[in-house]
C-alpha cells in the first residue's frame, strides 16, 4: 500500500459515517429503525415460544438472543448508499463506474475501503445496539467464556465470508448491467441461508444440509450458534477452518472477477 493510498483509504470509507453524522434526520431515523427492528422480532419470538420452551435444541431466551443478534449483525447493510448514489449498480447505469478505474487509487482497492469503512460503522451501531440491549435484559451474555471467544473468532472470520459474498453480489452488476432484481434475489437468499431471518436449527434436515455446502451461514448462523450454546466448543475448530476456506475461494475468485470486471464497464446509452 502506498502512502498515498493510506490517507485516500481512511477518507473513503469514513465517507457513509461522515454523511450520516452530517445529517442529524438521518441519524435519528437510523436509530429508530434499528429499535423498531429490534421491538418487533422480540415481540415476534415471544409470541412463538407462546406454546413451548424448547423448539429446535434452543429455549425462548436462547431464541430471542439468536433473533436480537442476527438483527443487529445484519445492521451494515441497512446503510444507505442508494440516496447518495454511490452503489456499484447506480454507477455502472450512469456510466460513472468509469471513474473506479481511472483514479489512482485501483477500483478493487477503492471497493475494499468503502465496503471496511461501512461494515466497521454499522458494526459501531450494532455494539451499541448490542450494549442497550444486554443492558436491557432483553438479550443473555454468552453462556461461558470459551463460548464467547467461539463467537468472537467465528464472527471475524463471519464479517471476511460477508464482504466477499456482498462484493460477489456487486460484482454481478459488470455481466447483468440491469439487475437490480438479481442483486434484491441475491440479498434474500444471503439473509435466509445465513440464518438471519431465522437461526437454520429451525429448518428441516434437507434446508440445514444444503446451507452447510454453501458459504452463507458462515456468517451469522454459526457465530450466532456458539453465543447462544447451540454449538458444543469442540466444533470451533472444523468451524473456523471451513470459514478460512470459504474466505480463501471467494477471496481468489472475486480477485479474478477483478480483473476481469475493467473490460466489462460500459455506460448505458453510448
Amino acid at each position: 500500500m502506498t502512502i498515498l493510498a493510506v490517507p485516500s483509504g481512511w477518507r473513503t470509507g469514513a465517507i457513509t459515517a461522515v454523511t450520516e453524522w452530517h445529517s442529524p434526520s438521518r441519524m435519528t431515523a437510523a436509530g429508530l429503525r434499528l429499535a423498531v427492528h429490534l421491538f418487533l422480532v422480540v415481540c415476534l419470538w415471544h409470541a412463538l415460544y407462546a406454546g413451548t420452551t424448547v423448539s429446535a435444541g434452543l429455549t425462548e431466551a436462547q431464541a430471542v438472543t439468536y433473533a436480537v443478534l442476527a438483527v443487529l449483525i445484519v445492521r451494515p447493510r441497512a446503510n444507505d448508499r442508494y440516496s447518495a448514489r454511490d452503489t456499484v449498480i447506480q454507477h455502472i447505469n450512469f456510466g460513472t463506474i468509469v471513474y473506479w478505474f481511472l483514479r489512482p487509487l485501483p477500483a478493487r482497492r477503492y471497493y475494499f475501503f468503502r465496503a471496511a469503512g461501512d461494515q466497521v460503522y454499522g458494526l459501531a451501531w450494532a455494539l451499541a445496539g448490542y450494549l442497550v440491549c444486554l443492558a436491557a435484559g432483553v438479550l443473555d451474555p454468552p453462556p461461558s467464556a470459551g463460548a464467547a471467544l467461539a463467537f468472537a473468532a467465528t464472527f471475524a472470520l463471519g464479517q471476511a465470508v460477508t464482504y466477499y459474498l456482498l462484493l460477489l453480489t456487486d460484482q454481478l452488476c459488470f455481466w447483468t448491467i440491469k439487475n437490480s432484481s438479481a442483486v434484491d434475489i441475491m440479498m434474500f437468499t444471503q439473509n435466509l441461508l445465513s440464518g438471519a431471518y431465522a437461526a437454520l436449527w429451525f429448518f428441516p434436515g434437507w434446508f440445514q444440509a444444503l446451507s452447510a455446502a454453501l458459504p452463507f451461514q458462515a456468517t451469522i448462523n454459526v457465530p450466532l450458534s456458539f453465543y447462544v450454546g447451540r454449538l458444543p466448543l469442540s466444533e470451533l475448530p472444523g468451524q473456523l477452518a471451513l470459514q478460512g476456506f470459504w474466505v480463501l475461494l471467494l477471496a481468489a475468485l472475486t480477485r479474478f472477477l477483478w480483473t476481469r470486471a475493467a473490460g466489462r464497464v460500459v455506460a448505458q446509452g453510448g
